[in-house]
């Protein structure tokens, strides 16, 4: 049973069950209960066509469930609309479906965290990460969200900004590694910015491509993390480089800066360095000042902290740094590699033996510890 076709099908069936009149908690419910069908029954009897057989068996699963609510009779005629198994249309429906989800009824973050459980595929603790919340209280957010919209009809599409948003949520744990999400959402975003007019539907892609250029060199064959400075730029996609560029050239030309052309402009300017030695910390700090005023996020506030450091010396980054909450998310990481460029090994060893307890993923946690075994070994010798 292929797992991945499976998860690649879902968000065409969910959306065209809505487009039916399905609330989107009820649909939800029936593709599950048609997924799970699909397990049991296409290993021994493939379909010919496999949105076609979803679809159909789930609008059963709905209208089975709809006949069982009481509160729910008047959808007993539309049985009739009872899709015919054959071919189902080969139109791509996520990206109208990652509308549909950013409903009018519901917050912005409510509606991005439904949308990334929902379609995105990302686990409650995934998103929960990337709100830097605990993933009880992101639990009862996604729970609040879908008995908000339960029984509502999906015809007011959401505001282009929440679903940048999603996208942007869905390629940065795409990118983590922990889930292949980056390309779909790079395929998305292509085709929203086919669609609208928006500078920062452009400045969002430009972000991802210019990001997506580096991916090959993040990670080791070994599976250990390679820091930015130590990437074999020689390896970066240029033709990748040179598009997000391009794109972000021309969203900024327009004069109507947000926060994800901010986010390119910095990326460009680590793109362009030829080594980590010539990159442009100044540069970087600006535009880290510009993003800070267009959003309040604790995390830009913590990479300023480091291009600060960068730009005008290891104090002036742990003074920035003295700021923010200490128990924010990678906050002894960045501590450490401040005081460690400061000369103190002894505070460094011990932040980064802090921050890998912390660390949100295995290689993030292997890669801090072998720094504090570094400095240690330093420190002794």
């Amino acid at each position: 049973m292929d797992g991945a076709l499976l998860r690649s099908l879902t968000p065409s069936v969910l959306a065209i069950l809505v487009r039916r009149g399905a609330d989107f908690a009820a649909a939800e419910d029936a593709v599950q209960d048609a997924l799970v069908e699909a397990v049991r029954v296409w290993p021994a009897d493939p379909p010919r066509d496999a949105t076609g057989w979803l679809v159909t068996v789930a609008w059963r699963k709905f209208l089975d469930r709809a006949r069982a609510d009481a509160a729910r009779l008047r959808r007993e005629d539309l049985l009739d609309q009872e899709p015919a198994p054959g071919p189902a249309p080969a139109v791509d429906d996520t990206l109208q479906l990652y509308f549909l989800c950013a409903h009018p009824s519901l917050t912005p973050s409510s509606a991005v965290a439904l949308t990334l459980r929902a379609v995105g595929g990302l686990t409650t603790r995934q998103i929960a990460q990337a709100y830097l919340v605990p993933e009880a209280t992101m639990a009862q957010r996604i729970s609040r969200a879908k008995r908000t919209v339960s029984g509502v009809r999906f015809d007011q599409p959401g505001d282009v900004a929440t679903v940048l948003r999603v996208l942007y949520l869905v390629f940065n744990e795409g990118y983590s590694g922990d889930v292949d999400l980056a390309a779909e959402a790079i395929r998305l975003t292509r085709q929203l910015a086919a669609a609208v007019d928006h500078p920062e539907v452009t400045g969002l892609l430009a972000l991802m491509l210019l990001h997506h250029a580096r991916r090959a060199t993040r990670i080791a064959p070994d599976g250990s993390l390679v820091p930015l400075a130590e990437q074999d730029r020689s390896r970066w996609d240029t033709e990748l480089i040179a598009e997000g560029v391009e794109i972000l050239q021309a969203a900024l030309a327009r004069d109507r800066l947000g926060e994800f052309q901010a986010q390119a402009a910095i990326a460009a300017l680590h793109a362009d360095a030829p080594t980590a030695e010539e990159t442009d910390w100044v540069q970087i700090a600006e535009w880290y000042d510009e993003l800070a005023r267009l959003s309040d996020s604790p995390v830009v506030r913590l990479n300023r902290a480091v291009a600060v450091g960068e730009a005008d010396g290891p104090r002036a980054g742990l003074a920035a740094l003295a700021a923010l909450d200490d128990s924010l998310p990678r906050h002894a990481a960045v501590a450490a590699y401040l005081h460690e460029r400061d000369g103190d090994l002894a505070t460094a060893a011990r932040l980064y033996a802090e921050a890998a307890r912390k660390a949100p993923n295995l290689a993030e946690r292997d890669h801090l510890t072998r720094q504090a075994a570094r400095l240690n070994t330093l420190r002794h010798r």
